[in-house]
C-alpha cells in the first residue's frame, strides 16, 4: 500500500468515526451508510480526498452530514 492510499484509508476511518459519534451510532453503521447504503465512501470521501483531508474536523462532519442528507441515508 502507498502512502497515498494509506493517508486516504486513515481519513476514511476517521470521517467514518466523526459521523458515527455525530449520529450517536457505532462506526459498523456509519460504515453502511456511507458505503454500502449510499457511494459517499468511494465517490466522495475517496474521490474528494485532497480537498476534504484539509479542512477542519467540525466542517468535515457537517458537509458528510449534509452529504448524506441529500443522498437521503440519514434525516
Amino acid at each position: 500500500m502507498s502512502d497515498t492510499e494509506s493517508n486516504q484509508l486513515e481519513f476514511a476511518i476517521f470521517c467514518i468515526e466523526n459521523v458515527a459519534e455525530a449520529l450517536g451510532v457505532s462506526g459498523d453503521v456509519a460504515y453502511r451508510k456511507l458505503a454500502e447504503e449510499s457511494d459517499i465512501l468511494t465517490n466522495y470521501i475517496f474521490k474528494h480526498y485532497d480537498i476534504l483531508h484539509t479542512q477542519g474536523s467540525s466542517w468535515i462532519r457537517e458537509d458528510l452530514l449534509a452529504v448524506m442528507r441529500r443522498k437521503g441515508v440519514v434525516v
